[in-house]
């Protein structure tokens, strides 16, 4: 009981020794508090709103001071112009820069790629942004690696599974063994003449639209390329799989079909995937879409610079301008610089 009560006294003894006090003033004061908390929301929701303003302006300067080379993942569908164009929308989004109509007008950011990917196919596609598009010729001549997939029995226009059937052959009897025995004859330096669906050009036109269009289209001689290396990595008929590491101007569709015609049948491109171009891999380097934004890109251009020769360092430039001059320039030019093997878009 003695406890009881020493406790009871201890905490009464914390109690203020203050009259009570009155309802009505316990609400006045309630009131200001709240009243002085939403002032105090108030004012961090301008000072944040202020802040969002100003980084736009610095997003935007960021943006076009970023120059390099890096690499995204392409997936099956886009073209690579059209995935490109989807990089730069998202680019200039984040940065608050409306998306311009292409005109004539002086560029303010300029963004490409190196080396023509297929629509059907997925994988590395190198892009160089700012100065760094001055570079990509080297990534054409460059080596690449793919894995890709082909069905024989089945010939199509394209080379390649989006085609139309041309011709049909059996090829139960083909082994494992009958594929691994010729693939030493398109390694090394080779002859290959290109597939009349490519970026090629006729007449400043490529060939794949004039094959579009119905236009009757010769085929380009063959020319001289190189394969590094060739493998088989699965054979399940009518299905075969193969690792290639190619230099520049390479077709793969090209390359099953004539190993469909060695083997006495035909065949095309079913899956394709290219998982290494230059330095750049699929697993390491190729940035997913849902990280395109300035800031993964920047960091990528940092990881990026020590992979490429020094010869192919770039200079760092001057500091860019005031943020006001920057977001004045609105508009970004196209242009193409036309290439033999492949074709660099410059956005």
């Amino acid at each position: 009981m003695a406890a009881a009560e020493a406790g009871v006294v201890s905490s009464s003894s914390l109690k203020p020794d203050t009259a009570p006090v009155p309802k009505s003033a316990g609400m006045a004061a309630a009131t200001a508090a709240t009243s002085s908390a939403m002032a105090a929301a108030a004012a961090v929701a301008s000072r944040s709103g202020s802040e969002a303003r100003v980084s736009k302006p610095a997003l935007a300067t960021k943006l076009l001071s970023l120059s390099g080379v890096f690499a995204v993942h392409k997936p099956k569908g886009p073209t690579s112009a059209e995935l490109l164009n989807r990089l730069k929308e998202k680019l200039l989004a984040e940065a608050g820069m409306p998306s311009p109509e292409w005109t004539k007008r002086k560029q303010t950011l300029k963004i490409g790629h190196g080396g023509t990917l297929d629509s059907a196919a997925r994988g590395v596609l190198v892009v160089g942004i700012g100065r760094g598009t001055k570079l990509l010729t080297s990534m054409l001549s460059g080596s690449k690696r793919y894995i890709a997939t082909g069905e024989l029995g089945k010939a199509t226009d394209t080379l390649d599974s989006t085609g139309k059937v041309t011709e049909e052959k059996p090829y139960d009897k083909i082994t494992q063994e009958d594929i691994e025995g010729i693939l030493q004859k398109f390694t090394g330096n080779i002859m290959q003449v290109p597939p009349l669906y490519s970026a090629l050009k006729k007449d400043g036109q490529r060939l794949s639209t004039l094959m579009k269009r119905g236009e009757v289209v010769e085929a380009k001689p063959a020319r001289p390329v190189t394969v590094y290396s060739l493998s088989l990595q699965k054979f399940q008929p009518p299905f075969f799989t193969l690792d290639v590491e190619c230099g520049g101007g390479f077709y793969i569709r090209s390359l099953v079909s004539d190993i469909g015609k060695e083997l006495s049948s035909c065949a095309n491109v079913l899956e394709l995937t290219r998982t290494k171009q230059g330095p750049f891999t699929l697993e390491e380097h190729a940035l997913p879409e849902d990280r395109w934004t300035i800031d993964d890109i920047a960091q990528s251009l940092e990881q990026c610079s020590s992979l490429l020769p020094a010869e192919m360092a770039l200079k760092k430039s001057k500091p860019e301008e005031s943020s006001e001059q920057v977001l004045s320039c609105e508009y970004i030019t196209l242009s193409e610089i036309k290439g033999e093997d492949d074709v660099i878009k410059t956005f």
